[in-house]
C-alpha cells in the first residue's frame, strides 16, 4: 500500500475517451447508488464504476442500521415524538467538529430520506425493539444505537431510538438488501454499474474536473465527466495510511481486525488530494468490542489497571471501546460479582478467573492493592441507594457488587477481540462539493460516503446508523448537485 497521491492528468494528454456521461460516480456502495440514483433522476447521464464486484462493498457487510429520526413512522408507531431538533441537539453533542449546517440539513431531511430508502422496494417494520444490544435479533424497526440515554447526553438532548433497520433477522444482511435494491433502481433507470473497474487519476481542464482514467483488468481508457462524485470507500485496509494518519489502528489492521473491503484503501481520498482537496479528522478511529448483550453485563464496573472506573458502562459499544483505548497500557476489565455474573453473547472477552475476596482479585489482576477495593466501596454505597454520582449510569443497571465470588472479564485489546474503521476523509460542503484548504469550491468533483468527512468524525461520538445514513443522505445531495453542475457545463 501507499500514502501517495496520484497525479492529475491534463486533459490535453487524453488521447481518447471510452465514455460521455454528465456525471461519473466511482464507487457502488451505500453513497455511490445513492448518487447515481439521485443523479439518474435528475436527468444526468450517469455512469458508475466499482473495482469489485456487486455487493462486495463495505456497505454490504453491514448489519443494516439507517440514523433517522425526527420523527419518522416507525418512531410515531412506537410511541416516540423525536424532532428534528431534538436530533440536531444529540448529533451536535456526539460530534461538535461537524458542521452545524451538515446536522441541520441531515435532521430536517431525515424523514422524507425515511420515505426515500422505503421508495428502493422495502418496509421498515413499524416496531420497536426495547433492549440494549449491538443489532436488533429480530425484524424490529428501530431500536437505541447510541448513547442518546446515557449522560450526560440525555440532560442535552430528549432520548429517541433512530437505529432504523431493515426487516432482515440477525446481525448482517439489512444494509445488503438496500444496496441491492438500490442497485436494482439503477438497472432499472438504464445506469450502467461497471463492475472490476478502478479509477486510476483524475483529468482536469481549465475549468475544473474534465473526467477520471480507468483500468479493468490489463485495459485502460478514460471518461469524459461534467462531474465526479468519489465513493470509494475509506482507508482502512491501507497500512500505510493507517501509521501516517490513525495510528490508534494499527493494532487492529496487524491482527487482520480491520472492518472493511480490500479497496478500502483510501483510492478515493488520495484522488481528491490530488487535485487540491484536503482531508479532515483523519486520526478519527472506530473501535467496538461490544460485551453486551446480555443486558446484566451492564450492571457490572469497567475498571482499568488502577483500579478506577473510566467510563459508564452502560455507553454504546464504541464510546467505551475508545475509552479503553485511551487507559494506561490500554488495560480494562469488566467486574462482576455472583448475582451478576453472565457471560458476554459474542465471547469477545475471556474470563480471566473468580475470586472470593477483592483482595485476592486485586491480586489476580495486578491492579494496586487497596485500589479496586476503594473504587467498590465508593460504587456500592452510592447504588445501595441506586445512585452513581460517578458515571450516572441508567439506575436499572445499579446495584451493589457485594456477593462474593467476584470475576473478571478482559477488555484489553490484544486479549480481547477489537475491531474498527477509519473515520475520516474529504473535506466537503453539505452538497458534496470538494473543498480546498482555504474553503474554494473546487469545480466539478464531489465526494460522498467514507471519502468524506461529514457527520462521524470519530468513533467516540458515533452511533449505529450514521455511516449508512449519512452516506446515503449525503450522498443523494452530491449526486443532485452534480448533476446541475453537468448540466450547467
Amino acid at each position: 500500500m501507499t500514502t501517495e497521491t496520484p497525479a492529475a492528468l491534463a486533459v490535453a494528454d487524453v488521447t481518447g475517451w471510452s465514455d460521455e456521461v454528465d456525471v461519473l460516480v466511482v464507487g457502488a456502495g451505500m453513497a455511490g447508488v445513492s448518487v447515481a440514483i439521485e443523479a439518474a433522476t435528475s436527468g444526468a447521464r450517469v455512469l458508475v464504476i466499482d473495482r469489485g464486484g456487486r455487493l462486495t462493498c463495505t456497505s454490504a457487510m453491514a448489519g443494516g442500521h439507517f440514523y433517522l429520526g425526527g420523527g419518522t413512522p416507525v418512531q410515531r408507531a412506537a410511541g416516540f415524538d423525536d424532532t428534528p431538533g431534538e436530533m440536531a441537539k444529540f448529533l451536535r453533542a456526539m460530534s461538535p467538529e461537524c458542521d452545524p449546517e451538515k446536522i441541520r440539513r441531515y435532521c430536517e431531511g431525515s424523514v422524507e430520506h425515511f420515505a426515500w430508502l422505503e421508495s428502493l422496494g422495502f418496509e421498515f417494520e413499524r416496531s420497536f425493539y426495547p433492549g440494549k444490544t449491538v443489532v436488533q435479533p429480530g425484524t424490529e424497526g428501530v431500536m437505541f444505537t447510541g448513547n442518546e440515554k446515557v449522560w450526560p447526553f440525555r440532560e442535552l438532548a430528549v432520548p429517541a431510538p433512530r437505529g432504523h433497520k431493515p426487516p432482515v433477522e440477525g446481525d448482517l444482511g439489512g444494509a445488503s438488501l438496500v444496496v441491492g435494491l438500490a442497485l436494482d433502481r439503477l438497472e432499472r433507470l438504464g445506469v450502467e454499474v461497471r463492475y472490476e473497474t478502478g479509477a486510476t487519476a483524475l483529468i482536469v481542464d481549465q475549468d475544473g474536473i474534465a473526467g477520471v482514467t480507468w483500468k479493468r483488468f490489463g485495459e485502460t481508457g478514460a471518461v469524459r465527466a461534467g462531474a465526479v462524485v468519489l465513493a470509494a470507500g475509506g482507508f482502512v485496509m491501507n497500512a500505510d495510511m493507517v501509521s501516517a494518519y490513525a495510528p490508534r489502528l494499527n493494532a487492529l489492521v496487524a491482527r487482520g481486525m480491520a472492518l472493511g473491503n480490500t479497496h478500502d484503501d483510501g483510492l478515493g481520498i488520495r484522488l481528491g488530494e490530488s487535485v487540491g482537496g484536503v482531508a479532515d479528522h483523519m486520526e478519527g478511529a472506530f473501535f467496538t468490542s461490544p460485551f453486551y448483550p446480555p443486558e446484566d453485563t451492564l450492571k457490572g464496573i469497567v475498571v482499568n489497571q488502577e483500579g478506577r472506573r473510566f467510563v459508564s458502562e452502560d455507553s454504546y459499544h464504541a464510546r467505551t471501546a475508545s475509552a479503553v483505548f485511551e487507559q494506561p497500557g490500554q488495560a480494562a476489565y469488566l467486574i462482576l460479582d455472583s448475582e451478576t455474573m453472565v457471560k458476554p453473547a459474542y465471547g469477545f472477552q475471556p474470563l480471566i478467573d473468580g475470586w472470593e475476596t477483592v483482595e485476592e482479585m486485586e491480586e489476580g489482576l495486578g491492579v494496586p492493592a487497596g485500589s479496586l477495593a476503594k473504587t467498590l466501596t465508593a460504587y456500592n454505597t452510592a447504588a445501595a441507594a441506586g445512585e452513581d454520582p460517578e458515571f450516572h449510569k441508567a439506575p436499572e443497571y445499579v446495584v451493589p457488587l457485594d456477593k462474593p465470588p467476584y470475576g473478571a472479564y478482559d477488555l484489553t485489546p490484544g486479549k480481547c477481540f477489537y475491531a474498527g474503521f477509519s473515520c475520516g476523509g474529504l473535506r466537503v460542503d453539505p452538497d458534496g462539493r470538494l473543498l480546498s484548504k482555504d474553503g474554494e469550491v473546487i469545480p466539478g468533483v464531489y465526494a460522498a460516503g467514507a471519502c468524506a468527512s461529514n457527520i462521524a468524525v470519530d468513533g467516540s461520538g458515533y452511533a449505529s446508523g450514521t455511516q449508512l445514513g449519512e452516506a446515503s443522505f449525503f450522498g443523494r445531495l452530491a449526486g443532485r448537485h452534480a448533476a446541475a453542475h453537468a448540466r450547467r457545463g
